[in-house]
């Protein structure tokens, strides 16, 4: 009983270290004492009644140093304070780019560590808190998205929307028509106006259909346009649209695991343009896709993009993301290059009911293979 006493009081002056060493770095405190405690070993994961981690502090009081130091000494990188600010977002906003790199470039790290670590376990607690889905709405779950009545309407706005029905009255946005101007600029980088007769052009998700409307609507039309979609009310919705009866549209019913490896899928020597969007895949379903890429591709010219939205809540997180799977694109042997799409008025007139994306800056990849000499 003793022994316990002890442990937990043990336990108790850790914490109390803890939050010491935050007061310290606020308030500008000794550096020798800040220096002790943090050799110390105390928790550095320890928030405070506001939030404030120990990283927190030292963005805070700009000291690059100290963020170097905790990040070395295991401080948690995406912690969020009561309003749900990262260190790195404390010093995004005091354009501290500096320690804000030093932070960001841990979370690539930590991120990219843990993807490799969930391809060799089945253990959830050893995967990813960003780079994957904790959505509890079908937006969280293929199986639980493909099983859920999508509805197609119009917002307050006159926008198109898709919505997924959650449950207890709750709709979750599965597509928005606000997302045009991003699908608007995407369809330019893919398909050039130079683009010559013959383009074969491959879409991931069809959602409303905005991307493949404008794939058919350029000066140059795919000669072969081929759309894999899984929800059985989204065919119904093609169907009904006319989708099916376009000549140069191929649809495959289903997820793109089921058809990506067949000879049907991969005849006419590969795609000219790729495009993915998927809901309710996650970051490593993505990043199997990737690394398709090589046989979708039909040769150095060939481009490809996806939908950059994970993480897109948070300025930090999304960029953390996009840091990721350019990595991960250039290990399959692809060059990446971005391309910035300011969609603050586009989501001000946007009155949907899930708020899968709320940063001012769409940033969107365009890829190709990278030549080898």
């Amino acid at each position: 009983m003793v022994s316990g006493d002890a442990e937990q009081r043990d336990e108790l002056d850790l914490l109390e270290d803890a939050e010491r060493l935050i007061s310290l770095i606020l308030h500008r405190g000794s550096p020798s004492e800040i220096k002790s405690l943090i050799e110390q070993e105390v928790p550095l994961w320890y928030q405070d009644d506001e939030g404030n981690s120990a990283l927190h502090a030292a963005c805070y009081v700009e000291n690059v140093e100290l963020v170097r130091s905790l990040i070395e000494k295991g401080a948690v990188w995406n912690a969020v304070d009561a309003l749900s600010n990262t260190a790195a977002d404390i010093a995004l906003s005091l354009n501290n780019t500096e320690c804000y790199r030093l932070i960001r470039d841990a979370g690539v790290r930590s991120e990219f560590l843990l993807l490799i670590l969930s391809s060799q376990t089945a253990e959830e607690g050893e995967r990813s808190t960003i780079l994957r889905s904790v959505d509890s709405t079908p937006a969280g779950s293929t199986e639980a998205f493909l099983n859920t009545k999508l509805l197609f309407s119009h917002d307050a706005n006159g926008q198109e929307v898709c919505l997924s029905d959650a449950g207890n009255g709750q709709q979750v946005g599965v597509m928005m028509g606000w997302e045009r101007e991003i699908m608007e600029e995407t369809v330019r980088r893919l398909c050039p106006s130079h683009a010559q007769p013959g383009m074969r052009v491959l879409n991931i998700g069809f959602g409303l259909g905005i991307i493949d409307t404008l794939f058919e609507e350029l000066p140059v039309p795919p000669s072969s346009h081929v759309i894999v979609e899984p929800h059985p009310d989204v065919l119904r919705f093609m169907r009904e649209k006319g989708w099916y009866e376009r000549p140069n549209v191929t649809v495959f019913e289903g997820k793109w695991q089921d058809f990506v490896e067949s000879e049907r899928f991969l005849e006419g020597g590969g795609f000219d343009a790729v495009y993915t969007d998927t809901f309710s895949e996650n970051y490593e379903e993505l990043k199997k896709f990737f690394e398709y890429l090589p046989d979708l591709l039909s040769g150095p010219d060939a481009v490809f993009s996806f939908f950059n939205g994970l993480g897109a809540t948070n300025a930090t997180f999304y960029d953390v993301y996009t840091q990721v799977s350019e990595l991960h694109l250039t290990e399959i042997g692809l060059s990446t290059e971005w391309f910035d799409v300011d969609v603050r008025s586009a989501i001000d007139r946007w009155s949907g009911t899930r708020e899968y994306f709320s940063l001012p800056i769409y940033r969107g990849p365009l890829c190709r293979m990278r030549e080898i000499g």
